[in-house]
């Protein structure tokens, strides 16, 4: 039973910690998102979310396609050879390719070139067949029957299996047409959670494993994730730094409604500003005969020597993953706590005249909110805002921590802690960092591995690095001072993420929300071993022993119980 009480373990003595963060280096431009040199023809296959989509004042895609040098048609409700345009759900992808009437259709497809929505063409028509094909299918389709992982079925339905069915179908007509760039665009979500779990699966499904099962190996076939981008402020599908980048938020419901289920002017833009720049990736892609890149997250993790290594970006656990595997987001501090705690909570030295506030505010580097945590701590005191779990969270899918911080001013102290065991035989693992001048300005992203955190000095195997993700408790942002030194601040901390396996995963800002000084803090020199680092003012940060981890198994109600 785990006693309400403060441990205190004031055996005296200060640890000198120091800055260590980690260095940036230049991304090599892997992918090109030049738009084509010359007009190329596009045609879009869609219903009514497409066409708000495409309109012009509403998702302006068809003008943004054209400045990027497509020419766009379209089809809609009532189009084609045996009105084939009123049927655009998923099962009806087996007539549109695989059907005794799929010559017929795609004849009429490729050739192709009025307009069925209201979009300005600035851009003549070139001439020729339409290369790039883009099709969706509305929103009811994110309404799948059945299980999260079940496996490709063999027959088109409204169900997970079903779905898979139709989508490796596909793949047999576009292996046969490497002169045409097929784009499929994910169903949209619906508001209604009922079915969200199999929505999401089957779509993370579609960008990381549909080509990769099929052992497709053309380069004439990608993925847009209308979906995901359209579930919330910090979901991406993208292209930043010279890499596609897939992020997942905190929801799997629509999160930009229009009064019904239809995207939102908002999210109908925020997918024209992701997309643009993807499709022209996959179509430099195609035209240099690159394999397929499944799944097209890619992630840099910037390695000690300076060198770099990409992976696929990590995909949600699946249902029967062990409990308490955590992956991706920790906390965007949108909304609700992360799964499996009951929020942050603010503790500190209450012998002294320290205060500590940790609350959601209307700032952020991405989505509309981050954590304030404002401080100020008494000279040789301590305050802290922690995140417990109420059940043992494995990380060690992940590789570290990875946050962005703004502070005010810069020069604070600010120490990241871990708490890791099993029940109360808990271990407490620090890295304490000194806020870089550019924080004072924008955002500055902090990417920490397991091994950057050592274990506290008052307790068994001071210094040995951190070794325990499988075993998280909970973690903590917290502030100590210089000897004799007051520390008071405010610091803002927003997209707390898990970097998975040998990668990192970074969600980015929207263009435009992202500022210049937005990249990793620069590395500092090392001191005197894993965990006497020297801070770069030349003083030894205090941390009063034992107080760090007080908070562990205890809530506060007021004050400790």
């Amino acid at each position: 039973m785990i006693k309400n009480r403060i441990l205190l373990v004031m055996t005296g003595g200060i640890v000198i910690l120091g800055l260590l963060s980690v260095a940036a280096a230049p991304v090599q431009q892997t992918d090109d998102a030049s738009p084509p040199a010359q007009p190329v023809k596009l045609i879009f296959i869609h219903h009514s979310t497409g066409e708000n989509w495409l309109t012009d004042g509403y998702g302006n895609l068809g003008l943004t396609l054209g400045q990027n040098n497509y020419f766009v048609s379209d089809t809609n409700y009532g189009w084609g050879p045996n009105g084939i345009g009123d049927r655009t759900d998923i099962p009806d992808w087996v007539e549109w390719f695989r059907s005794s009437e799929a010559p017929t259709y795609m004849e009429a497809l490729f050739n192709e070139n009025d307009q069925h929505s209201s979009y300005t063409r600035t851009l003549s028509d070139p001439g020729g067949e339409n290369q790039v094909i883009m099709f969706k299918s509305c929103f009811p389709n994110s309404a799948l029957e059945g299980s999260p992982n079940d496996p490709p079925g063999s027959y088109a339905d409204y169900t997970v299996s079903g779905a898979k069915y139709v989508y490796n179908e596909l793949l047999k007509y576009f292996a046969a047409h490497p002169d045409k760039l097929f784009v499929v665009i994910t169903a949209p979500p619906l508001s209604d959670p009922s079915h969200a779990e199999n929505a999401r699966a089957f779509n993370q499904w579609l960008v990381f494993d549909w080509l990769n099962e099929n052992n497709y190996t053309g380069s004439n076939v990608a993925v847009f994730d209308f979906y995901n981008v359209l579930t919330g402020p910090k979901a991406h599908h993208h292209f930043v730094n010279g890499n596609v980048v897939h992020t997942i938020g905190s929801n799997n419901t629509l999160n930009y409604p229009s009064g019904d289920d239809h995207p939102s002017v908002q999210g109908s833009q925020k997918a024209t500003d992701e997309f643009v720049p993807l499709l022209n990736v996959f179509y430099n892609r195609w035209q240099a005969g690159q394999p397929p890149q499944s799944p097209t997250g890619l992630e840099v993790h910037q390695q000690g020597d300076g060198s770099e290594t990409k992976a696929p970006a990590p995909q949600p656990p699946p249902d029967n993953q062990a409990p308490g595997v955590s992956q991706g987001l920790i906390d965007d501090f949108e909304g609700a706590p992360p799964s499996g705690a009951s929020g942050w909570e603010p503790f500190w030295d209450e012998g002294t005249p320290t205060t500590m506030v940790c609350s959601q505010v209307g700032q952020a580097h991405t989505g509309s909110q981050s954590m304030q945590l404002d401080f100020n701590v008494a000279a040789n005191s301590w305050a802290t805002c922690a995140l417990m779990y109420t059940q043992t969270q494995n990380w060690s899918q992940a590789e570290g921590l990875s946050f962005y911080i703004k502070a005010a001013p810069a020069g604070l102290v600010m120490h990241v802690d871990l708490y890791a065991g099993s029940g109360d035989a808990r271990e407490s693992y620090v890295y304490v960092l000194e806020t870089p001048p550019d924080s004072a300005n924008g955002w500055v992203l902090i990417q920490l591995r397991w091994e950057d955190f050592h274990r506290v000095d008052w307790e068994e195997g001071a210094g040995s690095p951190f070794t325990k993700p499988d075993q998280v408790q909970g973690m903590a942002f917290g502030f100590d001072t210089y000897p004799d030194t007051p520390n008071t601040g405010t610091i803002w901390v927003d997209d707390l993420n898990l970097m998975s396996g040998q990668s990192v995963e970074q969600p980015t800002a929207p263009a435009g929300d992202q500022p210049s000084d937005a990249s990793p803090a620069p590395a500092a020199e090392t001191g005197r071993g894993p965990v006497g680092r020297i801070l770069p003012c030349g003083g030894a940060a205090v941390i009063p022993m034992g107080l760090l981890g007080l908070f562990l198994g205890y809530r506060k109600k007021g004050k400790y119980d």
